[in-house]
């Protein structure tokens, strides 16, 4: 398999084993390629930016700058960036702002080989990868009710379809493909989305389209 048609991960961890581990299940693995090893989450932060990854497997509790931190820092700078948490926490307070901040998927360290290289598959492709345990506490949040306000200006016909896009997980260039539109006037339809309906970010956009049915789970 040529180098072009690996999926080039970085991972963020502040224990050694665990990251020699991954280290080892990599490099067996002939469709991922381990391109940088972070021991905290500034130095993530740094490498997301030099090296540009397909994919972040990215601890929550860091040194120096905790993982959700870190998540809004790239996010903010690449909102394309695909982030799969791999923790030992399954508590609300972290995983639901990890999953607002941007994060695509969320597994735990109980999770075996095989789940996590499928894991990274699916968040590589812009797909929701979550531990069971995760997805029901996730499903539980989504069913109940808005907190936010709702919007005195509707989105429009474009604007949903764009939302719906956006909540199936596909990046603003697949979104400029999909519905023959530029990638600038995909972005200025994500502003437009977020302004209206008083969000923070491309996933509480998907969170208010599965809330609201404009999307399934089936979908994601």
């Amino acid at each position: 398999m040529n180098e072009t048609s690996q999926i080039r991960v970085l991972i963020a961890d502040d224990h050694p084993l665990v990251r020699k581990g991954l280290s080892t299940l990599f490099a067996t693995e002939p469709g991922i390629k381990l391109v940088g090893e972070a021991k905290d989450g500034v130095e993530v932060v740094a490498m997301a930016r030099s090296l540009q990854p397909d994919v972040i497997l990215l601890d929550l509790v860091m040194p120096r700058k905790s993982g959700i931190e870190a998540i809004n820092e790239i996010m903010g700078e690449n909102p394309d960036a695909r982030i799969l948490i791999l923790t030992s926490f399954s508590e609300d307070d972290q995983v639901f702002p990890a999953i607002t901040a941007g994060a695509l998927g969320y597994l735990l360290k109980d999770t075996t080989h095989r789940e996590l290289l499928k894991a990274i598959r699916e968040v590589h492709s812009g797909q929701s990868s979550l531990h069971p345990s995760i997805a029901r506490k996730l499903v539980r949040q989504i069913s109940q009710p808005p907190d936010l306000p709702r919007t005195a200006e509707p989105l429009t016909p474009r604007e949903v379809d764009v939302l719906q896009l956006v909540a199936q997980g596909h990046s603003n260039r697949e979104i400029a493909e999909s519905l023959t539109i530029s990638e600038r006037t995909v972005a200025a339809h994500l502003r437009g989305i977020l302004g209206k309906l008083h969000l923070a970010n491309r996933t509480q956009a998907a969170l208010y389209a599965l809330k609201e049915g404009i999307v399934s789970l089936d979908d994601i």
